[in-house]
């Protein structure tokens, strides 16, 4: 027995001394509350650093929290600087501005070589956005929340001393209100602010009912001015007034219009020799779905030129060239993002190829530095050298996490629709794929519709994988990144051929032998989630569903969503001629069902509203279809912002799947 021990002992060093790779491991779900994101780096000045957003879970208090971080342009020094997040160096590079939490998000700024706290320069109400540094470093624009106040010359009787009465109903009258820090949804406006740098009381230089620097603001060289795109209400006649951009005397406070269109212009930047504005926009049509086009116009809103006419995708994060001539930007294309510069003469071109997302969001001293993500690596810290865009990874938060992981292969596959439309979609097999066995199959819906699924890494099918499922997921008609005759086909005919574009896509899969046939499962949210509640009802080839934040009636759904306001681009009002959205709603076809379908939303939810999913599983129950409802306490739209609501989502679908399962419990 001792020399059996002994042996066994030498083994293991010898194993340990020679580098035997360890045992790889496959994807436990707790392995989600260590996964960190990187967000929004920025180079310095000189640049030679690197600040950025770093957040991780905070799992005592079921929160995301972040950090700001800072690092070498070359990836070393890697450190810590201050709890915090959207940081912003200031021009000479001394400073650096953020947001931190101190009763509310407040701007604080932190001088980098000072020993010393930051010093803590606004005490608002409201969340401050789109920092941005004056030139001259001596003031800080932002935007805000300004809440609207509708008083009604009302008078109430006297309160008898010391009663306790119900506080007053909150008043509304706009048709736009938004989502405050405490939860509830308050009626208010965007505007622009300006605050000493060292700090002081913040100036409002923009005013009214209009959502003012919502797309971004930008100071011109010179100081003078600010830039930002703003969106006003609907007219007495239903017509929108998309957002425009428009430039704010820091002084005098007056506006002058630089854009004139029936359609959005956003994303204002302005070159650095004062010159040109750079922005994002189209023209407005009936079409659910148009591809933006990167534009540029003289300081004073002349001679607007498309630079990106050809392009066919929306430009997104656009820097200009420190010698303004020209502006880098990222774009989707079929399930990958990519960087492009727009020359002001010149054709448009991609600086960066590969299968990845990246995300890019500073260019400066030659060099930009973004984010990237791949089907096996998740938020990477990534720079390159314009002159030679190699993407460089300075910092992988994740690698200690996924390192030792087996993760599932990600293969890209093409097909046919019924119409002869080329779809893309991907499939994801568990680590140990057999081809010769059978394994069930989950389909995962986009939401949007006009989303894009893509081929960044997805811990939540990586985990579906891991627990012996094949993954598979497309982009139907309908989805971005494909151009906007791709996107618009689905106009009025929602849910439609995109369901047929779906089914496809299950074919190709199950055709390649590997399929268990029986046990086909689907889910998605929101645009998913109407999907997924459509499928039930045209089809009962899936074992079980569960449709996440659905909508399910369109003409109930007018009148319950926060994003109504869509509709004053249209004429056919639901309840004008519901022939046609009765059509399109899955409630309609409840009578089909036979799949047992679960139902999970967000209690808060006011773009998908829960009484959509309401009256779907009293449907549901009516018909003595399986049904479940799960109601998701603290989430809005979706299930998942909360660390520990994001878990539960995962286990309850493979709970409902496993237990609908139609031969036997698919084997984890």
């Amino acid at each position: 027995m001792l020399r059996l021990i002994l042996v066994t002992a030498l083994f293991f060093c010898a194993s340990t001394l020679y580098g035997q790779v360890p045992e790889i491991l496959t994807l436990a779900l707790d392995r989600y509350l260590e996964m960190e994101t990187i967000a929004d780096p920025r180079i310095s000045p000189d640049g030679i650093e690197v600040v950025y957003t770093r957040g991780w879970i905070d799992k005592m208090n079921d929160r995301r929290a972040s950090s700001v971080w800072i690092v070498g342009a070359d990836g070393s020094k890697n450190r810590f600087l201050v709890e915090g997040s959207n940081p912003r160096w200031s021009p000479d590079g001394s400073r650096i501005a953020y947001t931190a939490d101190k009763d509310g998000m407040q701007l604080f700024v932190l001088y980098k070589d000072v020993p010393g706290p930051a010093t803590q320069i606004t005490r608002l109400e409201h969340s401050p956005s789109n920092v941005a540094w004056s030139p001259d470093g001596k003031s800080i624009a932002f935007t805000s929340l300004v809440p609207t106040s509708h008083e009604w010359s009302v008078a109430m009787p006297a309160k008898p001393e010391g009663a306790k009465w119900t506080a007053a109903p909150r008043i509304v009258e706009s048709l736009v209100y938004r989502r405050d820090r405490v939860g509830f949804y308050e009626p208010g406006y965007t505007h622009v602010f300006v605050v000493p740098a060292s700090g002081g009381t913040p100036r409002q230089l923009t005013s009214g009912d209009w959502h003012h620097g919502r797309g971004g603001i930008a100071w011109t060289p010179d100081g003078q001015e600010i830039l930002f795109s703003s969106l006003r209400e609907p007219d007495a006649d239903y017509t929108w007034r998309e957002s425009e951009v428009y430039a704010v005397d820091v002084e005098t406070r007056d506006i002058r219009q630089l854009t004139f269109r029936r359609g959005p212009d956003t994303q204002p930047a302005v070159s650095p020799d004062g010159r040109y504005v750079a922005y994002t926009g189209y023209d407005f049509s009936d079409d659910t779905y148009i591809a933006a086009r990167l534009y540029v116009m003289t300081i004073d809103g002349a001679d607007s030129r498309a630079l990106t006419a050809d392009l066919d995708r929306s430009p997104r994060g656009i820097e200009w060239a420190d010698d303004s001539s020209g502006i880098f930007f990222t774009a989707n294309d079929r399930g990958t993002r990519n960087l492009y510069f727009a020359p002001l003469t010149g054709d448009v071109h991609a600086l960066t190829q590969g299968t990845h997302m990246l995300t890019v969001s500073d260019v400066k001293a030659g060099r930009a530095v973004g984010i990237k993500s791949s089907p096996h690596e998740s938020s990477l810290l990534v720079s390159l050298d314009i002159s030679d865009p190699e993407i460089q990874t300075l910092l992988d938060v994740n690698e200690d996490v996924l390192g030792t992981i087996d993760l599932g292969d990600v293969e890209e596959i093409t097909y046919q629709s019924e119409d002869d439309l080329e779809i893309q979609g991907w499939i994801i097999k568990p680590p140990d794929f057999d081809p010769g066995k059978k394994y069930p199959l989950i389909l995962a819906i986009h939401g949007g519709p006009h989303g894009m699924y893509h081929v960044g890494f997805n811990f939540a099918w990586q985990y579906h994988a891991a627990k012996g499922y094949v993954v598979l997921y497309t982009n139907p008609r309908g989805s971005s990144g494909y151009g906007s005759a791709f996107g618009n086909l689905i106009k009025r005919a929602y849910p439609g051929k995109d369901y047929g574009d779906l089914m496809r896509g299950v074919d190709e899969v199950i055709s390649r032998g590997y399929i268990d046939e029986n046990n086909l499962f689907v889910y998605g949210c929101s645009g998913g989630g109407v999907l997924t509640s459509w499928i039930v009802g045209q089809t009962h080839r899936f074992a079980a569903a569960s449709a996440n934040c659905p909508v399910t009636n369109w003409l109930s759904f007018v009148g319950t969503t926060d994003g109504a306001t869509w509709y004053y681009n249209f004429d056919n009002l639901p309840w004008e001629d519901p022939a046609e959205h009765l059509r399109r709603s899955p409630l309609m076809y409840v009578g089909n069902v036979t799949t047992p379908t679960m139902l999970m939303t967000g209690v808060k939810d006011l773009r998908t509203p829960i009484s959509q999913t309401e009256e779907y599983y009293q449907a549901l129950k009516l018909r003595k279809v399986p049904t479940a409802m799960v109601r998701f306490n603290e989430e809005y739209h979706g299930t998942s912002s909360k660390p520990s609501n994001f878990l539960r989502t995962q286990l309850y679908l493979h709970y409902w799947f496993n237990r609908h399962a139609r031969i036997s419990e698919v084997g984890r």
